[in-house]
């Protein structure tokens, strides 16, 4: 890997960024964290208690302050909620820190993934598949703005993606810096 040990995984719920970032982690040597469970640890409950107690604004004053605690970490790759790129500075953050690595899945793969799932506080409404359309049609160009690279997920395994990813790195360092 070149000068960016910092790779942030973006994407909507359900893209596989938890499950991608583990293997990619494993596969490069580098830590792993999400920012999701790294704010519950800190706050000591939920997201979904957090939600209900502060709201979204609330919610993502947190996640700032985590994601900027995990930025500071050298090799690292951070799962990072689906949200993050709402708040203009996290993008900042992660276009300056890193490399931005968008996770993209159809809204079907998505709702397949997330339907079952209670800790998706965006989603617990009397149609989750519209409300989770809505949340990807709105985030979708920033996710696009945001991203060094775009992966799709959609039927692939997770440790496929890892690899393409961690192979697309490799060639990307490659380029930048021939022999």
């Amino acid at each position: 890997m070149g000068d960016d040990d910092r790779l942030f995984l973006i994407g909507a719920m359900g893209a596989g960024k938890s499950a991608v970032g583990r293997a990619l982690a494993a596969a490069l040597g580098y830590e792993f964290a999400d920012s999701d469970t790294d704010i519950e640890q800190h706050a000591g409950v939920d997201i979904s208690f957090i939600f209900d107690k502060e709201g979204e604004s609330g919610f993502r004053k947190r996640e700032h302050r985590a994601l900027t605690g995990l930025a500071a970490r050298p090799r690292i790759v951070i799962a990072t909620g689906g949200g993050c790129v709402v708040t203009p500075a996290n993008r900042e953050l992660m276009r300056t820190a890193g490399t931005v690595i968008y996770l993209q899945a159809s809204v079907d793969q998505l709702y397949e993934r997330v339907r079952c799932s209670s800790h998706r506080p965006l989603i617990q409404t009397d149609d989750p598949r519209g409300a989770l359309a809505r949340i990807v049609e709105t985030r979708l160009p920033l996710y696009v703005d945001l991203a060094d690279m775009v992966v799709d997920t959609d039927g692939r395994r997770v440790k496929a993606v890892a690899q393409d990813i961690h192979r697309a790195l490799i060639a990307r360092d490659s380029d930048h810096n021939p022999e």
